[in-house]
């Protein structure tokens, strides 16, 4: 098994995993941090699918922006709740310090590997690619198609991707707002 398809096998069952964990977990900040952690994941299959715009894309608009304003919308309205995480992790998130730098020890050390082995030699999918001519060089100006099928031929889901994000942020800015106490 090469590295590359043992890397895309840990992406994949990353993302699979965390989306399992984000359903059944009872505490929503975690859900929220496990969402975090399943759309990285889901990035980086966009980089092995060799879609790197979407993945960046990815990123940008679901990681940067409505992940960031649901974290700040819970922050800011359920203060209850935020109490129960200070008080301590319990069950799978509560590892030890040695544990979580043994675990940072063995990402650093596949990422060590993966960049040895890239730097040696390039891997099979990328000289078939070039064997085949299938590859994208840069000066195919792909940024370019990719701005005129968005406003021409997909213009209907590029708004509905823009109404969404306008929805989740008047949600956070409903939920991020102070309730008036009834006596």
């Amino acid at each position: 098994m090469t590295v590359d398809l043992l890397l895309f096998y840990v992406l994949a069952i990353t993302a699979v995993g965390s989306a399992l964990l984000i359903v059944s977990i009872k505490n929503l900040v975690r859900s929220l941090f496990l969402f975090f952690v399943t759309l990285f994941a889901i990035a980086g299959l966009y980089v092995f699918a060799l879609a790197d715009f979407i993945a960046v894309t990815q990123v940008i608009v679901y990681v940067g922006g409505v992940l960031v304003l649901m974290l700040f919308a819970f922050m800011l309205s359920n203060r209850t709740l935020l109490g129960d995480i200070q008080l301590g992790a319990k069950g799978i998130f509560a590892l030890p310090k040695w544990q979580a730098v043994i675990i940072a020890i063995a990402f650093l050390a596949l990422l060590i590997a993966v960049v040895s082995q890239i730097a040696h030699h390039e891997p099979d999918w990328i000289t078939q690619a070039k064997n085949r001519q299938t590859f994208i060089l840069p000066q195919d100006n792909t940024i370019h198609h990719l701005g005129i099928h968005l406003m021409t031929r997909y213009v209907l889901p590029f708004e509905v991707v823009s109404v969404f994000l306008m929805m989740a942020l008047m949600g956070a800015a409903h939920l991020a707002r102070k309730e008036e106490q009834s006596s």
